[in-house]
Formats: C-alpha cells, sequence, structure tokens
C-alpha cells in the first residue's frame, strides 16, 4: 500500500476535529462521487474512503479509557537492536491500528484498510485488511483480544445495509469448516470495499 496521509488527501490541519474531518469527508465525497466525478472518480474515492476510515480509527484509539491499549504489555528488555513493530508501514497507519494490532502483525505484512467497527463480542472493536488477513481487536475482551482469519480460509464474503435507515452496513465472512464472522457498524462504503476485496481474495483462490 503507497503511503498514505489522511490530512492531505482530506485537505485538513493536523489537529482537526472530528467534525471538520466528517464535513471534509462529505464535501469530497460529493466532488467525486463516480456520477459527477468524471474518469478519476473511482480512484479519488478509494483514497478518500481510505483516508476518513484512517482518521475514525485514530480517534477511536484516542477515546477516554483506550492509554492502556495502546501502551500495551511492557517489553522486555532487547539486546539486540530490531525493527520497531510496523516500521514498514506508514506513520498514519500505526497510528490507526494502536500498539495491539501493530504487535500483531507479520514482517512486512501491509495493511489495506483500518476502520472501527463491531461484532457480537464487542461493541467496540477495531478491523484491519491486510493483504494476509483480517485481524480484529475486541476492546473490552479481558484476555485473547486480537483475533485473526486468514485470506485463504474464507469461503464466502456478503454485506447488507441495516434498516431503516440503510446508514450503516455489516459484512459476515465465512470461513472454512462453516466459521462465520459478522463486523458492524462500518460505513456502507467501508462494507463495499472490504467485500469486493475479501471477494477477490476468495475468486482468485478459485481461478
Amino acid at each position: 500500500m503507497h503511503a498514505v496521509d489522511p490530512f492531505d488527501v482530506l485537505g485538513l490541519p493536523r489537529d482537526a476535529s472530528a467534525e471538520q474531518a466528517a464535513a471534509a469527508y462529505r464535501r469530497l465525497a460529493k466532488r467525486w462521487h463516480p456520477d459527477v466525478g468524471g474518469g478519476d472518480a473511482a480512484r479519488r474515492m478509494v483514497e478518500i474512503n481510505i483516508a476518513y476510515d484512517l482518521l475514525r480509527s485514530g480517534a477511536w484509539q484516542g477515546r477516554p479509557g483506550a492509554a492502556a491499549a495502546r501502551r500495551g504489555p511492557p517489553e522486555a528488555a532487547a539486546v539486540v537492536v530490531r525493527r520497531p513493530a510496523g516500521a514498514w508501514l506508514p506513520a498514519a497507519i500505526r497510528h490507526a491500528l494502536g500498539g495491539e494490532l501493530v504487535r500483531a502483525l507479520e514482517p512486512d505484512e501491509q495493511v489495506v484498510l483500518v476502520t472501527p467497527a463491531a461484532t457480537w463480542a464487542s461493541p467496540q472493536t477495531l478491523l484491519a485488511l491486510t493483504d494476509r488477513r483480517l485481524l480484529w481487536l475486541l476492546d473490552d475482551a479481558p484476555t485473547d483480544r486480537v483475533r485473526s482469519l486468514r485470506l485463504a480460509a474464507i469461503t464466502r464474503v456478503e454485506s447488507r445495509l441495516r434498516r431503516p435507515l440503510r446508514r450503516v452496513a455489516a459484512v459476515r465472512v465465512h470461513a472454512r469448516g462453516g466459521a462465520k464472522h459478522e463486523f458492524s457498524e462500518l460505513r456502507p462504503a467501508t462494507a463495499t470495499s472490504l467485500t469486493r476485496r475479501l471477494g477477490a481474495a476468495v475468486s482468485a483462490r478459485a481461478a
């Protein structure tokens, strides 16, 4: 994934509030909607959606009570110099992931998407899609907070808008062995992007 600066993409100052970020997103989404934005609109909307989800995830990390999760457990003193966790990722993505998800990454694992979500086990979940798997952090779980699912284990993906307002969406992921994982409270654009990317991974494996 190329370096992403969500503030630059959305035209925001570094100290922008959540309300300013939402307003900038709405303005740019109207300008670059594929129906009105011309031939480059689809690519620009992907960038805009990724940038907005990164800012929302960064705000998720900064909410009250999240400091302990960001710090994580103390690390043992290192005898040799090692590359810091997630050093290959842009700073905005590391910030959006937070300490626990960054430390769960494999070497050089590339992060495609980060977004707040919800699951049946935790109404406050942080979901990440990488080039290898889905990773999610169950914020209120006392133990085993980080879960993952390899893309190779996914057999089917489906999404739906929640009625009546249809302003939020859910993505259900079916895995080998009959396991199902549902991620809700997603923005519709995020759910669509997630479904397309996971569906493409399933299709590529079946080809």
